[in-house]
């Protein structure tokens, strides 16, 4: 039987804390499983499509090229998937030393100047998995501001989405993650119960609408 496999964007989702000590996953994270698990008895897959994922799509390049300017590097867009048992998931940024990760942030009004504005659980969580699926020791979590494409941004300000006068130091916030095994075994451990819960939901769906289980 082959099961469903948490991508590392979505394991800080079910990282959040259970109320009852006995428990595993919380009620938030059963709640998003409980989406996973009907879109695999369903066959269908849910979208997410706005603005701020067009435009992270649409400028990554843009993104990766701005991180060469400020770090004097030549990164490349990193290809490849790699899985384990409980993940799957595809770096942006892959070196021999460290996994990053580029957010393209919408406009100046989003993107976190400050270092401690950029920190976010999930996110670290997200970099965590990283770290495990390529074995690296440290996770770099690049928020980039570049200017929207006009067709993105239709009406809003220039002055808040036109930024390449600024320059490109004050346009990359960085936040660096170091590996820590504890906190790995943690998110292994909330991965495989993760994994279970799913099975769990999708043979309750079909068992209530009298549909023979097939695995």
């Amino acid at each position: 039987m082959s099961l469903y496999k948490l991508h590392p964007s979505s394991v800080g989702k079910i990282m959040t804390v259970p109320k009852a000590k006995t428990e595993v996953l919380s009620v938030g994270a059963k709640t998003y499983l409980k989406g996973i698990a009907r879109e695999l008895a369903y066959g269908f897959r849910g979208e997410l499509d706005n603005k701020y994922l067009r435009k992270g799509i649409q400028c990554e390049d843009d993104s990766i090229e701005l991180l060469n300017q400020v770090y004097f590097k030549s990164y490349k867009k990193h290809s490849g998937r790699i899985e384990t048992d409980l993940l799957s998931g595809e770096c942006d940024i892959l070196t021999p030393d460290y996994v990053r990760d580029v957010k393209t942030s919408w406009s100046l009004e989003t993107f976190p100047v400050l270092i401690e504005d950029a920190e976010d659980t999930l996110y670290e969580w997200q970099g965590r998995a990283y770290m495990h699926l390529y074995d690296r020791q440290e996770f770099r979590l690049d928020f980039c501001m570049v200017t929207t494409p006009e067709e993105l941004r239709k009406y809003e300000s220039e002055e808040v989405h036109c930024v390449d006068h600024i320059p490109p130091e004050l346009r990359v916030t960085t936040v660096i993650y170091k590996r820590d095994m504890g906190l790995e075994e943690h998110m292994l451990e909330k991965c495989q119960a993760a994994q279970l819960y799913i099975e769990e939901i999708k043979k309750r769906i079909l068992s209530d609408h009298n549909y023979e289980y097939e695995s």
